[in-house]
């Protein structure tokens, strides 16, 4: 993604997991790791989306160490897909690596923000993650876990308007029962063709508003 970009090999649940590790030229105070998924690998999703790097960018920005890893069975990554649970294990075996103490951030797009989902509810309660990006969120394709209560004001939820591979109406009939707002972005796909700018800029004021104050 640039300069400070480093690629390698990490062990996980079945073999060796592909992952990029972006540094931040000025790492935040008190550091801490933010751990970007993928989408769906059946449908072309890898580390190297636009949409994830995109995610990865702004984190950088706010001075996040940022890992993009490859699931299982794409790229470098050893294994075969496993619909999300096989995949949710290996998001948390590189949490216990690079990640068992310190500052989290959690971000996925679509099916790779349903594997986020699926780890937060392994997470034990002194590690739940200090931010939480979803962005969209595939409500339509699988059943997307609860969000605890705790991690309400943590979390943000970011919609195309005119998705068609998610339709926004599926997330919202996820979010409603939970209170949970939805950021709707007009006129916008599921993949944010020509508004990569606008999700950055999206993500950049959800990580400073989930600093905390000193």
């Amino acid at each position: 993604m640039n300069a400070h970009t480093q690629t390698r090999l990490l062990p996980g649940p079945q073999g060796a997991l592909e992952v990029a590790i972006d540094e931040p030229a000025q790492p935040r105070s008190g550091g801490g790791l933010a751990l970007i998924a993928h989408p769906h690998p059946l449908f072309g999703g890898t580390l190297h989306n636009k949409v994830v790097q995109t995610l990865a960018r702004a984190h950088v920005q706010q001075g996040w160490r940022v890992l993009r890893f490859n699931f299982r069975g794409v790229g470098a990554s050893a294994g075969v897909h496993d619909h999300g649970v096989g995949e949710t294990d290996d998001l948390l075996a590189l949490l216990q690596l690079e990640a068992a103490h310190g500052p989290l951030a959690l971000a996925g797009f679509s099916f790779g923000a349903y594997v986020v989902l699926r780890a937060l509810e392994r997470l034990p309660a002194q590690r739940l993650p200090q931010s939480v990006l979803l962005v969209g969120a595939a409500a339509s394709r699988f059943e997307l876990p609860v969000l605890a209560a705790e991690l309400h004001e943590r979390t943000a939820l970011i919609h195309g308007e005119t998705d068609d591979t998610v339709p926004l109406a599926a997330v919202l009939d996820w979010a409603r029962p939970q209170s949970l707002p939805v950021t709707v972005v007009p006129g916008v796909e599921h993949f944010f063709h020509g508004r990569l700018g606008l999700l950055k800029a999206l993500t950049l004021r959800h990580l400073r508003a989930c600093e905390p104050a000193f």
